[in-house]
């Protein structure tokens, strides 16, 4: 997988790609990440790439010809499967849509900044719109850095264990059960006896059972449908 990400502040965003899990599955070629400085395709040796809104009001807004280039010259490069835009007015990202990019080849990540982009960009260029949550960030940097944090640890190879990603919160539209390690007695809080049975079958329908009743109390919204 290939991911490109367009921002104004690589700075920041360059940080999660350098340490842990994401870092290992760079390090073993699984992922290639690249980070484009849109000011590299600014209009001006001022670094121009953003402008006024039209109508007035507060709030610069970048400017379609910068990104355009940019976008362009990527595009001549290689095939893209997404142009993904962050952006807090677009569906919220799920485990299902992780899971969905995950499988993609090539794909990339454009980041908000200021009060957004031209939406001329988003008519002529971008294939998806991911929000991270309903709230406004400085910019997209960080809603980048999570969803791709998001996507990679799916990547065969990239966990240490493959199936652990397939039981985390989410993969079946129910939270995690609650997980214990030693000691098994601490402070008189104690591991559940059925965890140390080593009855694997009643272990598993105790973990199926713990995850419905979690999801029903804190998110009965996911059993909705």
């Amino acid at each position: 997988m290939r991911i490109d990400i367009i921002t104004v502040s690589p700075e920041l965003i360059k940080s999660p790609f350098e340490f842990s899990i994401i870092k290992r599955a760079i390090d073993k070629k699984l992922v290639e990440v690249h980070f484009h400085d849109l000011r590299t395709y600014a209009l001006n040796d001022y670094g121009k790439i953003d402008d006024y809104q039209f109508g007035g009001g507060a709030g610069m807004v970048l400017m379609v010809e910068p990104i355009d280039k940019c976008i362009s010259k990527l595009k001549a490069e290689r095939d893209y499967d997404e142009i993904i835009y962050m952006t807090p007015d677009a569906a919220t990202l799920n485990q299902q849509t992780a899971n969905t990019l995950s499988l993609k080849e090539n794909m990339i990540i454009l980041c908000g900044h200021y009060k957004g982009v031209d939406q001329r960009v988003r008519d002529l260029f971008i294939t998806k719109e991911i929000s991270i949550g309903d709230y406004v960030l400085s910019g997209g940097e960080l809603g980048a850095a999570v969803l791709c944090d998001s996507i990679i640890r799916l990547i065969p190879g990239v966990l240490g264990d493959e199936t652990s990603a397939l039981t985390d919160s989410f993969q079946d539209d129910l939270l995690s059960p609650p997980v214990y390690t030693r000691p098994s007695d601490y402070k008189e809080l104690k591991v559940p006896e059925i965890l140390l049975s080593g009855n694997f079958p009643k272990i598993e329908e105790w973990r199926n059972d713990q995850a419905l009743e979690r999801t029903k109390k804190i998110r009965p919204d996911l059993l909705e449908d």
